[in-house]
């Protein structure tokens, strides 16, 4: 039983200290301004009676009397801890309005990082640094990219977008607000007109020049088909020339041997009448064809 009544004791001490005593002196603690815990990417500002007594950068655990001395204990009652956000952050400006040099209105959107350099600047030198930063990049976009050739503008985003950083890095130092990497994201038209002008333009341009492959191909094949006719007209007309000379050389071999002429001939001969289709009546050999005929005609009557 005594053991038991020890257990119980123990469990009911460890609770208490565990879940009320502990979390009380941490929070006792925190609010007498005995500590503090700075996050990773954090910065925490101290101000006490409108001056900056201390600014804490790295992330980790601090007794902040041993950083801000006996203002520790008053920060939480008399002035007050901003933290501030000093990670890498990013804007996209879009179409802001130009004018090329030829005259065309033009919208070119802008990307650009920024982040915090100064925490002190931040807080006391503009009372709103992001919208002053979007407002100068802006401006400097207007002021730097205006009356550019077209040209330039749709191709040469790079040296664009160098040009926007210098006009701006200057000013927005002074604020305690860094300026990161500015891209030229997109290059537009902005009147609609203008657009549907240049899309017809672009159209009939292709029309032409698909007129013009199919054109000059039909021509490379009528010159090629005209060549090929040529130079076929040309062969016939040789063999043509050749034809009597090519025959008479045959022919005088041929009738060189009587007996090969006679079956030559009687072989073309043969072939002639078959190819003819015509009708061919064959008589006997070593009778005549008019007594024949004759008798015939009379045993008819």
């Amino acid at each position: 039983m005594t053991s038991f009544v020890l257990f119980v004791g123990a469990a009911g001490t460890t609770f208490i200290l565990s879940f009320i005593l502990v979390p009380l002196v941490i929070a006792l603690g925190r609010l007498f301004g005995f500590y503090t815990i700075v996050r990773e990417g954090a910065c925490h500002v101290y101000i006490l009676f409108g001056n900056v007594v201390g600014v804490l950068t790295e992330p980790g655990f601090y007794f902040l009397p041993l950083k801000l001395g006996l203002s520790a204990f008053f920060i939480n009652f008399f002035g007050r801890c901003s933290i501030l956000d000093m990670r890498l952050d990013q804007r996209y400006l879009r179409s802001q309005p130009v004018n090329s040099e030829e005259g065309a209105p033009m919208g070119i959107g802008v990307w650009y990082e920024m982040k915090i350099s100064d925490p002190t600047s931040y807080l006391f030198k503009n009372a709103d640094p992001q919208g002053s930063l979007a407002a100068n990049v802006s401006n400097a976009v207007v002021r730097t990219l205006s009356n550019l050739p077209l040209g330039e503008m749709l191709e040469n985003r790079h040296a664009m977008s160098q040009s926007v950083r210098t006009e701006v890095s200057p000013k927005s130092n002074e604020w305690g607000y860094q300026l990161g990497s500015v891209y030229i994201r997109k290059v537009h038209f902005r009147d609609v007109g203008m657009i549907r002008q240049i899309e017809a333009k672009v159209v009939n341009r292709l029309r032409q020049v698909t007129s013009a492959i199919i054109q000059d191909g039909a021509n490379q094949v009528s010159i090629i088909t005209s060549t090929a006719e040529r130079q076929a007209a040309i062969e016939f007309a040789k063999a043509q020339a050749i034809r009597p000379q090519v025959l008479g050389k045959a022919l005088r071999q041929i009738t060189a041997d009587g007996d090969v002429a006679e079956a030559l001939f009687t072989i073309l001969e043969v072939q002639n009448l078959t190819e003819s289709n015509t009708r061919v009546t064959l008589i006997p050999k070593g009778k005549e064809l008019l007594p024949e005929l004759i008798a015939a005609n009379g045993s008819t009557n």
